[in-house]
Formats: C-alpha cells, structure tokens, sequence
C-alpha cells in the first residue's frame, strides 16, 4: 500500500511541486464499473452503512469483484461485532486495516498517491480521481 509515516498533504496543499520523483505509475479505471453487491438487511445499521457508502465514494471506479466480496466480508464481521455487544479491540483494528485497503479514508488514499476532486461545475457529477504526479507533471510545467 503506502509508505508509512504521516499522511501527505493534499497536492494543492504542497510548497514544493517535485516532479515524481520515486516513479510512481498511473493507472486508468476500467471502462465498466463493477457491480456492488447488495447490502445484507440482517446487518447491523452501521456496517450497512458503511458498505453502502463505499458505492457511492469516489474510490468505487476502481473496484473490482474481489474488492467489492472483500468489502461484504469486513461488511459482516463489523456487523458481528457491533451487533454481539463486546466489541473486540483487535477485530476492529484488524477490520480497520481492511478498510485502509479499500481507500475508504483520505489519508489512505493520500499515502497511495491518490487524490478525489470534487468537481467545480455540477454537483451532480461524480468525484475524479487524479494521480498525483499528474497534477504535479501540469502544475510543473
């Protein structure tokens, strides 16, 4: 995934505007979206909530089926865990890491050198993502 330390400022945040300097390559979303499969309606409301806020985040274009069965996985032990009264502190971290393995968080996404716009012109538009070196590569030129 990403390196750790703390997370990156957002590009348009930063002084410096390096060229990609580690080489880091881009990769385009495929031109088909991968279906989400449904939400459980046994879940508990919260892990539905969350599985279902991931269709509608940015990071979603890039999914794929196994992303999406991953996501149903974590889906169903968060709802196990919410819903069984003692809530297990190493489940919820390890649940934790998977969620930082789907993008779920900016900060995730910052140190994978991802970045979701929101778009100036409707509202009703989805959120791109840019790369990074991207935008560095048009801002230093």
């Amino acid at each position: 995934m990403g390196a750790r330390g703390p997370v990156p400022t957002r590009s348009d945040q930063r002084r410096r505007q390096n060229k990609n300097p580690e080489g880091i390559a881009t990769a385009k979303a495929p031109g088909v979206r991968a279906e989400q499969p449904p939400a459980d309606a046994s879940w508990h409301e919260m892990a539905r909530d969350w599985y279902e806020s991931l269709a509608l985040s940015g990071q979603a274009r890039w999914y794929q089926p196994s992303d999406w069965q991953t996501a149903r996985v974590w889906a169903e032990v968060l709802s196990r865990q919410l819903a069984g009264g003692r809530v297990s502190a190493q489940m919820i971290a390890a649940w934790s890491g998977a969620a930082t393995e789907l993008l779920t968080t900016e900060g995730a996404r910052r140190r994978a050198r991802v970045e979701l716009e929101v778009p100036d012109v409707d509202e009703d538009e989805e959120a791109s993502v840019t790369a990074l070196d991207r935008y560095r590569a048009v801002v230093g030129s």
